[in-house]
C-alpha cells in the first residue's frame, strides 16, 4: 500500500511510519515540526520507500498518485504543547481533519484518525467504554484539545456517512516509550527525567489520580489492526491496567535507583483533568483480537534506556 500519516516526524507518528515501511508497504510522512523532530524520523533517510514532505496539514493537501490510506496522527498531544498552541490545537484538529479527509475521498484511501481518551473528559463512567459521550468543559484550558478530538470524530463520521469515505476512529489512551520529549509536560518523561537527575519526583496532591499506561509497540499494534480491519465505529486502544501516579514514581524510583525519593506538592489541577483514566478494550479485543502484551516494568526498561542518552 502507498499510505500517507500526518504528524509523522511526532512520538507515535514515527513508530508508525516504521511499522508500516517493515510490513513493505510505501509511506509518505507529513509534519509542520511544530512540535515533531526530524529526529524522530532521521533513521528513514535513504529508505527508498519513505518520502518526507514538511507541510501543515491545516492548509490544502496536494499529493500526486495514488494512496491507499490515509493516517491522521497530526497535533500536539501532551498538555504542554496544546495550552502554548491552542489555536495550532483547534485549526488542526478542526481543518487539518478536513483536509485528510478531503485527501481520503479523492484518493478513495481507507482513513483512520488518532482521536484520544480526552474526548471522555474528567470521566463520571470507569472504566470508559466507547458508548460512553463523557463529560468535557468546552470552554476549559483543556477544552482546545478535547473539543478538537471530538469535533474530528464528528467530521470524520460525517464523511464516512456523507461521502461513504471508508473510515477507522481510534481512541488512544496514555502511551509511553523512546522518542517521547523529555519536556513535553507528561508525566512518565517528566518523572524518568528527575529520576535519572537524581532529583526527588514530584507529585502533586496526594498522587491518588490514576492512569493506564499502554508502551508504544502495543499501541502501534493496535492502530495496524485497526486499519486492517472493517470496524468503522470508535475503538479504544490502551492497557487497562491501572495505578496510581504515586506507584508510578515509586516505581520509577526503583527501577532508576534514584535515592531521592517523592515529594508531595500543593494540587494544581488544570481545571478539566481527568482524575481517573482506564479504557475498557472490550471492543479491541473482540473486534481486532487486540490486547496489550509489553509488561509496564519491560517498557519502562526500554524508555529509561532511551532517556539515559539525552539527560
Amino acid at each position: 500500500m502507498r499510505i500517507l500519516i500526518t504528524g509523522a516526524a511526532g512520538f507515535l507518528g514515527s513508530h508508525l511510519c516504521d511499522r508500516f515501511l517493515a510490513e513493505g508497504h510505501q509511506v509518505i510522512g507529513m509534519d509542520n515540526l511544530l512540535t515533531g523532530s526530524v529526529d524522530n524520523i532521521a533513521h528513514l533517510a535513504g529508505n527508498e520507500n519513505f518520502l518526507f514532505i514538511k507541510h501543515d496539514v491545516t492548509n490544502f493537501i496536494y499529493l500526486p498518485g495514488p494512496l491507499d490510506a490515509v493516517l491522521h496522527f497530526a497535533s500536539p498531544a501532551s498538555p504542554i504543547d496544546y495550552l502554548t498552541y491552542p489555536i495550532q490545537t483547534l485549526k488542526v484538529g478542526a481543518l487539518g481533519t478536513h483536509n485528510a479527509l478531503g485527501v481520503a475521498k479523492d484518493k478513495g484511501a481507507r482513513f483512520l484518525l488518532a482521536s484520544t481518551s480526552e474526548v471522555y473528559g474528567d470521566p463520571l463512567v470507569h472504566p470508559q467504554r466507547e458508548d460512553y459521550v463523557g463529560n468535557v468543559d468546552a470552554i476549559g484550558p483543556r477544552g482546545v484539545y478535547d473539543e478538537a478530538k471530538r469535533f474530528a470524530e464528528a467530521m470524520t463520521m460525517a464523511y464516512h456517512r456523507t461521502h461513504g469515505v471508508d473510515t477507522r476512529i481510534a481512541r488512544i489512551f496514555n502511551t509511553y516509550g523512546p522518542r517521547m520529549r523529555l519536556d513535553d509536560g507528561r508525566v512518565v518523561p517528566n518523572f524518568i527525567g528527575q529520576a535519572l537527575r537524581g532529583e526527588p519526583l514530584t507529585v502533586y496532591g496526594d498522587g491518588s489520580q490514576t492512569r493506564s499506561f499502554c508502551y508504544v509497540s502495543d499501541l502501534i499494534e493496535g492502530i495496524y489492526r485497526l486499519l486492517m480491519s472493517d470496524y468503522t465505529e470508535p475503538v479504544n486502544i490502551g492497557n487497562p491496567s491501572e495505578m496510581t501516579i504515586l506507584q508510578l514514581a515509586e516505581l520509577i524510583n526503583e527501577m532508576t535507583g534514584n535515592p531521592a525519593g517523592i515529594v508531595l506538592k500543593p494540587e494544581r489541577r488544570i481545571k478539566g483533568d481527568p482524575q481517573t483514566r482506564q479504557p475498557d478494550i472490550t471492543r479491541a479485543r473482540t473486534v481486532l483480537g487486540w490486547v496489550p502484551q509489553v509488561d509496564l516494568h519491560d517498557g519502562l526498561r526500554e524508555t529509561i534506556a532511551y532517556f539515559r542518552k539525552r539527560v
